[in-house]
């Protein structure tokens, strides 16, 4: 007679109650109880909104209850996405949302699924369909706007804002992509400023309060205080005190016509009509993110500490901020002879009290 096994399913207890046996009822219960979680973990409604409607097209895309999903659907729903042109960050978005889901059946709901539908739960991310964190202008891709050429539209826009038929948006966006570079913020960030999220007074230079700083590993909103630095609180003063007054009242910094926030999206088609009137070649344009790069590289470039440029960006690790660097081609001789005139400086310093 075969001896019998127990087996330890991973997932919780097997369930007391009676399970429903119809997949798309149980699995409708499934999302219901992973929002829960997102509220219970302090999610900010804006978040959750966002990541239902995310999530819903993901498994609607995806034609099948989660536990039956395969590699080749993940591949199959990336690759539609791809054709339709949808951006790689987009394609990332849809991948890491039905990972996180998966992950959550595996820990919370493994036993009911295999009791109720004699499925095993494997993740079907795997290593060859598993999204990189790196978008279509990663650094190992495309390097950031120098700074002579940040500085070259930044002049752009200024003169546009003396010519433009609307003072008001012309300036506006001067204000919001001039805070993009400075601050280093991602689009999503800016588009959720309100105005008492500006602090003046804070510090030797005065601070934004990012309230809304993008978590890792769905960790929900983490705030962060973001120096303004290089002139950015005397560009703030002035869109506070002669630009904003001209849009509807509202507490959004950078408002829309009506006064309502701009949408992240809207941020980015804004910058690329922007260098669309500048008019210069595709190869020199770039988007809000690459500003964010921009930021960062120039930062370090000029000796700042990158510890102290991975919490003005918002980065859980150094490493995450280090991919966001991309010095330039002469950063080793720039930084040899400010090391040689750092020397003779101080050479001819004692030789001079000598």
């Amino acid at each position: 007679m075969a001896e019998a096994r127990l087996q330890v399913i991973a997932g919780g207890a097997v369930p007391q109650g009676p399970l429903t046996t119809d997949p798309w009822q149980f699995q409708t219960m499934c999302v219901d109880a992973f929002v829960a979680s997102w509220r219970a973990r302090g999610f900010s409604p804006v978040t959750i909104d966002n990541d239902i409607g995310l999530l819903e097209r993901t498994l609607t895309a995806l034609g099948r209850p989660a536990w039956e999903v395969t590699p080749e659907d993940i591949d199959r729903v990336v690759g539609d996405l791809a054709v339709k042109g949808r951006a790689t960050s987009t394609r990332r978005e849809y991948v890491q949302i039905f990972k996180g889901f998966h992950r959550f059946l595996q820990a919370r709901k493994a036993a009911e699924i295999e009791a109720a539908f004699g499925v095993r739960l494997v993740c079907p991310v795997d290593e060859f369909n598993a999204s990189r964190n790196v978008g279509d202008d990663s650094p190992a891709l495309l390097p950031p706007p120098t700074s002579e050429r940040v500085n070259e539209f930044f002049s752009f826009m200024k003169q546009r804002i003396a010519t433009a038929r609307k003072y008001g948006p012309a300036a506006r966006d001067y204000a919001m992509f001039r805070t993009l570079y400075h601050a280093g913020l991602r689009s999503e960030e800016v588009s959720l400023l309100e105005k008492p999220d500006l602090h003046f007074t804070r510090g030797p230079f005065g601070k934004l309060h990012v309230r809304f700083g993008k978590g890792a590993h769905t960790s929900g909103p983490r705030p962060r205080w973001v120096p303004m630095l290089d002139g950015l609180d005397l560009v703030l003063r002035w869109f506070l005190e002669d630009v904003r007054p001209k849009f509807p009242d509202s507490p959004v910094l950078f408002a829309d016509e009506s006064g309502g926030s701009l949408h992240r999206g809207t941020v980015r088609n804004r910058l690329r009509y922007l260098m669309e009137l500048e008019g210069r070649p595709a190869s020199e344009r770039f988007s809000p993110h690459a500003l964010r790069r921009a930021c960062a590289t120039h930062n370090y470039e000029r000796g700042v500490d990158l510890v102290a440029i991975q919490q003005m960006l918002g980065h859980w690790t150094v490493s995450s901020t280090m991919r966001y660097v991309r010095p330039s081609a002469t950063f080793i001789e720039d930084a040899y002879q400010r090391a040689v005139a750092c020397t003779l400086a101080e050479l001819t310093g004692k030789d001079s009290t000598a």
